[in-house]
């Protein structure tokens, strides 16, 4: 994962820990524990894995500080506070270094002269970013990005190969869009003629990407007809999500794979969508809501903190016990 090298002693200082074993033992890429291998890092968390502690060959292992292992276990040991919350921080750690080593701008990519960058940009060959466009600093623009003009990017993004971003998008710091990322294409207007054929409606807008968002790769965020689409600060989107025009998303919201949201939708703070979630027009979605998977929401859900499930979305205890009904009548 990592050209990184890591010795037990260099961790147990990295993460405020101790070092039980080899301090010299050297890791260069991580591994899950089940994979452990000599010159790899793992870490250990979760009761279910521990028979892995045991059988595991690499060389580093991260463990909380108070555990006890009942059998001899082969790699250098590093304590620390908590397990899981280590392995994120050192995660983050590595994946900062790797961004701060690329702050150049291929000869091969395009700009213009009133494109404005910020101090350490990356931007890769083949790359497009538009006049009038401004990008941040130390953002990091990979291969084959196009980024139309009028744009305002922010710091610290990172936009991977194959991003498209339309004219006149906002897109705020710490954004992370990943391959095949649309950004700003026209939402799905039409108006039925008389004949039956269909007229396009143009769409004029904007979309506009709060901070510390990321979106996940070839999901589409169409631009509203008029004002703006908006995804709200900390969203999370998955791998495959469709966001149409003129959408509001609120807040730490997050959703999975395959969920699609209809038009002038707004959808609050703080809610979770599981996958193949469908959510049609012009509704209001209340802050906390949780949808289940393949759930399908076809009116506004007003009271906040609501779990639904099913197609059109009720309380998930309702449709386990309909479930339960439904499935004893078919049985009888």
């Amino acid at each position: 994962m990592t050209a990184m090298e890591f010795t037990a002693k260099s961790l147990a200082q990295l993460l405020k820990g101790t070092v039980e074993g080899d301090e010299n033992a050297t890791a260069t890429k991580f591994a899950k524990i089940e994979h452990g291998k000599p010159g790899t890092l793992s870490f250990f968390a979760n009761p279910k894995y521990e028979p892995f502690v045991y059988t595991s060959k690499a060389s580093i292992l991260i463990v909380n500080k108070d555990f006890v292992p009942k059998e001899p276990v082969t790699p250098t040991l590093v304590r620390v506070e908590n397990a899981y919350s280590a392995i994120a921080d050192l995660l983050k750690y590595v994946a900062d270094k790797k961004k701060k080593a690329k702050c150049h701008r291929s000869l091969r990519a395009r700009w213009f002269l009133s494109t404005h960058f910020g101090k350490r940009v990356y931007l890769g060959a083949f790359s497009y970013v538009g006049r009038h466009t401004t990008v941040g600093d130390n953002t990091i623009i990979h291969e084959q990005v196009y980024i139309g003009e009028n744009c305002t990017i922010g710091s610290n993004c990172i936009f991977y190969p194959g991003v498209r971003i339309y004219p006149g998008m906002v897109i705020g710091n710490n954004v992370i869009l990943h391959s095949g990322v649309v950004i700003g294409a026209d939402g799905f207007g039409n108006a039925p003629r008389p004949d039956g054929s269909w007229e396009k409606i143009e769409h004029l807008g904007n979309v506009i990407i709060g901070n510390d968002v990321e979106i996940g790769a070839n999901t589409t965020v169409d631009r509203a007809q008029m004002e703006s689409t908006i995804i709200g600060n900390g969203v999370r989107i998955d791998n495959l999500c469709m966001i149409a025009h003129n959408v509001v998303i609120g807040d730490h919201t997050a959703m999975a794979a395959q969920t699609g949201i209809a038009g002038s939708t707004e959808v609050g703070k703080y809610c979770i969508f599981g996958g193949q979630v469908g959510i049609a027009g012009h509704v209001k979605i209340a802050d906390h809501t949780t949808i289940m998977a393949q759930g399908g929401v076809i009116g506004n859900i007003k009271e906040e903190g609501q779990v639904l499930l099913g197609s059109p979305a009720i309380a998930a205890r309702t449709f386990m016990k309909a479930y339960a009904l439904f499935k004893r009548s078919a049985e009888s």
